[in-house]
């Protein structure tokens, strides 16, 4: 972490501490080094922060390419180290940006969903994460956060004081979908790019908060 991500890191883990009253679960299960994809449901705009504040190492963050055209605020981005996407978060452009991130043996967040929740519940996964998947050699750890969506969902204003919770799953080694996603069909990596999808979103409905011991970040 630099000295910039470092005052954000903490100041997200204090805000998450007295406002939400947040508990973290199975934060050792993410690799401190090496490329990982964090794959996390999304309910909230305080779900990328708290998935990056639950760890203890620096995480790449996606954020639309326009904020990074205002001085401060994407000298901000850029020392938080945010990848810069298009609107839709997809584009070649992005998925090269990441690609780099990882090949550089960085951790990045990703959502499968791709947008937040309307209504609270999980949402179908797309392939474009599928697609990054196959693309790295990263793993994946899935991850699933709590009462994100009651204190700042969609539907709400003003955060409110919500008890939070973040829980990360053991890492999904594709090896196999990599392998024969190099030597078949255009509609055959199709299929697998949603199946990879598919696979990640199922471990991140498994998990549950009280299933493991908490740990105290």
């Amino acid at each position: 972490m630099n000295f910039v991500y470092f005052l954000g890191w903490s100041f997200f883990r204090t805000v998450y501490k007295l406002y939400f009253r947040w508990r973290v679960f199975n934060a050792e299960r993410v690799p401190l080094k090496g490329p990982v994809i964090l794959a996390s449901n999304h309910a909230s705009f305080l779900d990328p922060p708290l998935v990056g504040a639950g760890v203890r190492r620096g995480i790449n963050y996606l954020a639309r390419d326009t904020l990074f055209r205002f001085p401060g605020v994407g000298w901000l981005l850029r020392n938080w180290n945010s990848v810069p996407v298009d609107r839709d978060g997809g584009g070649a452009a992005g998925l090269k940006a990441i690609l780099d991130r990882l090949l550089a043996g960085g951790a990045i967040i990703l959502f499968p969903e791709g947008t937040r929740t309307r209504d609270g519940h999980l949402q179908p996964a797309r392939s474009g994460i599928g697609l990054t998947v196959i693309k790295s050699s990263a793993a994946v750890v899935p991850v699933r956060v709590f009462g994100t969506f009651e204190a700042y969902g969609r539907h709400v204003k003003i955060p409110r004081p919500r008890r939070i919770a973040v829980k990360y799953g053991r890492p999904i080694s594709f090896d196999r979908q990599r392998a024969e996603a190099k030597g078949c069909s255009k509609a055959r990596l199709k299929e697998i790019y949603q199946e990879v999808a598919d696979e990640i979103m199922a471990a991140i409905s498994r998990l549950e908060p009280c299933e493991d011991k908490e740990t105290f970040p």
